[in-house]
Formats: structure tokens, sequence, C-alpha cells
């Protein structure tokens, strides 16, 4: 059976069927999965800079008098301070080759004894060996020393961070396929209007965990490895270990792409009228508060504005969840409507059906049969 081609509502399969599809796009779904790693892993190199890079610019100084940002730590003065040795030595060689020509000069010079003329040839040599000693070392000083990268401490440690990055960036890559394939399988069960449902949201499912990706990783990685590596700073020896860095960047970008999903989960609610977005307007005050207290969480920082830049997405994700229920909200009364309470419109209703003690005075009908009733007749 193709694994490609979604099954029709109106087909009958038999369970052995079902287990060979299921067989068959699980397959798919490896094959998919095992391409795109193949590719991350040839790629790997560039797949770790782009996660250190996070990493490099929390740590990274401006070694000069005006820095940008203070060296605290031993490790980062430890760079300044190569930094400083690799710019003397560049300095040295020149100046040294210039002292011991001036010397050899000095040394064929007419009118200088025999002494001073020996002893400034040996000078000279001595100077020229050190200057070429100086450009050796200048040329080892690091490019960038003041960088930092994550250390690894086991012997198999940098093949299986390798391996588990690129096993990340892998099912990343191949997720819009897989959830395809998740999707193909599970279409049987809905009916032609549910379909219209079902499509969209899946359809938007791997766009906007994406786009949270994306999000985390040039907002909110960046500020929340900064506030981490330089907090105290002056009182640690910092290192970070390769596999404890990678799973930290892995957990954040995971929780942004979840958080994204904010609209699937309010079309779903509102298409399958559990709630109306009436209801869900309602809710907003302790949807905010939600929000706040999820960007506290995920971004681990005491600044305010940190924790607004993660909070603004899902503030503007759930006014446009709003609209767009708006647009698409079926007809009918919400399945469990006791969950919002009462609405505007039943405090309406409600208003309306009160006594109005004149309106009904004034249309009271006496019943004839009531014996307390005054008789015509009588």
């Amino acid at each position: 059976m193709p694994a490609i081609r979604p099954v029709g509502h109106e087909e009958r399969l038999s369970l052995v069927e079902h287990l060979d599809e299921l067989r068959t796009r699980i397959i798919v779904c490896i094959v998919a999965f095992v391409v795109s790693f193949s590719f991350c892993y040839w790629q790997n190199d560039h797949i770790l800079h782009i996660i250190n890079v996070p990493l490099d610019h929390a740590h990274r100084v401006d070694c000069q008098t005006k820095n940008k940002k203070k060296a605290n730590d031993a490790l980062e003065r430890s760079g300044c301070f190569n930094e400083a040795v690799g710019g003397y030595l560049k300095a040295a060689g020149p100046a040294l080759t210039q002292a011991a020509r001036t010397l050899g000069a000095i040394a064929g010079a007419d009118g200088v004894s025999n002494a001073t003329r020996t002893q400034s040839k040996q000078t000279a040599q001595e100077l020229q060996l050190a200057a070429v000693q100086a450009a050796k070392a200048a040329a080892l000083t690091p490019k960038a020393s003041t960088g930092r990268q994550p250390v690894t401490l086991g012997v198999t440690e940098p093949f299986l961070t390798t391996i588990t990055v690129s096993a990340y960036a892998a099912l990343l890559l191949a997720l819009p396929f897989i959830l395809f394939q998740l999707y193909a399988f599970v279409l049987p069960a809905f009916s032609r209007e549910e379909r219209k449902v079902a499509l969209p949201l899946m359809a938007m499912v791997p766009v906007l965990f994406i786009a949270g990706v994306v999000f985390g990783y040039f907002l909110a990685l960046p500020r929340a490895v900064a506030f981490l590596q330089n907090y105290n700073d002056g009182a640690f020896d910092i290192l970070v270990q390769a596999k404890d860095y990678y799973r930290f960047c892995t957990l954040l970008l995971a929780a942004m792409g979840v958080l994204f999903q904010i609209p699937i989960g309010v079309l779903a609610i509102v298409r399958l009228r559990i709630l109306t977005v009436k209801q869900l307007r309602g809710y907003r005050g302790y949807a905010l508060i939600l929000f706040a207290v999820v960007a506290a969480v995920v971004t681990p920082t005491p600044d305010p504005f940190t924790m607004l830049i993660a909070m603004a997405p899902l503030v503007v994700l759930y006014e446009i969840s709003l609209i767009l229920g708006r647009i698409f909200q079926p007809k009918g009364e919400p399945r469990f409507g006791f969950l919002a309470g009462r609405d505007d419109d039943d405090e309406d209703d409600d208003a309306d059906h009160e006594i109005d003690p004149e309106r009904d005075e004034a249309a009271y009908v006496p019943d004839r049969e009531d014996p307390h009733t005054p008789n015509d007749l009588d």
C-alpha cells in the first residue's frame, strides 16, 4: 500500500491492512529521519557552530580599555592576558629586528673599538634570534582567545554529543514529513467536514514549531545564556560541559516551539465547540497571567525586558487565534458551556425575564374559578 497517499474515509480496511499501513508509514518515517540525519551529520561542524554562537558571545569580552563587558572570571581574564601577550609579541618582533639592524650598523661603523664591534655583533644576533622566536609565538596566539566553546570530559563524549546534536537537527528537519505521515494515517477516522478542520491545523503545526525555534534561537536563547553564564562569574571558573549545554539549548528551543502552538489549541477548542471565542476572550486576563509565568520560566533572567520579549509573541498569537477563531467558528452552542460559566448573553436574557410588577399587574387576568375572586353576578 502506498504510504504517501492517504486512505479515503469511505474505504474499508481490515485490521491486518491497517497494521500493514502503519508499518509502511513507520518505515517511511525512519527512512526520512535517516536521510536527514546523514545530511546533518555531514554538516555537523556547521550545526555545532550555530549552536555555540550564543555561548561564544556570552563569554566574548573586549579586553581593551573601553570594554563593553568586563572580564570577571579567571578564564576570561586568562583570555585577555593571552590576547595582550599575543599583541605584545606581534609588536616586539619588528622592534627587535630593527634593533638588531641598528646594532649591526654600529658594529660596521668607523672609529668603533674591536670590543664594542664584537659585542654589538653578538647582541645583534641575539636580538635577531629573539625576533624570530617572538614571531613564532605570535603566530600561535589564538585568533579569538576571549571566545568560549563547550568542553568535553569523557573519551566518547565528543562523538556521542555530535551524534545527539545531529539527531536533534535531523528530527527538526524531518518533522513536516513525519507529521504528514501521521495525518495520513489518522485521516480515515475523520469525515469530510472534520478534515476541513484537521488539515489546516496539521499544516500549521510544523510552521509554527519552526517559527518558535527561530524566535527562541535569535531572541530568548542568547539572553538566557548570557545571563546564566555571567551571573556571579567573579566567584567561579566557568566551564560549560557540552552535553549539558546542548540539552539546555534543546529544551529551551523545544519549549518555544511548543508554546507557538497556541493558535492550534485555540482553533481546535473553537472548531470542536468546546468553548466559544467570546468565552475565550473572557479568559484573556488569566491567559496573560499564564503567559507571564511561562515566559518567566522559559527565560530564567530577572530583567523584565527579556520576559516581555518572550511573552509578547504569545500574546500576539493568542489574539490572532481569537480573530481566526471568530472567522472559522462553527454554529451552535458549545458542548461544554458550563466550563465558561455564564456569558453576557445569558445575563441579558435573564434581565429580559426579570419580573416587572406594573406589567404583571396590568397583564393579570382573574381566574373565574378562584373562590376569592369577586363574581360579577354577585
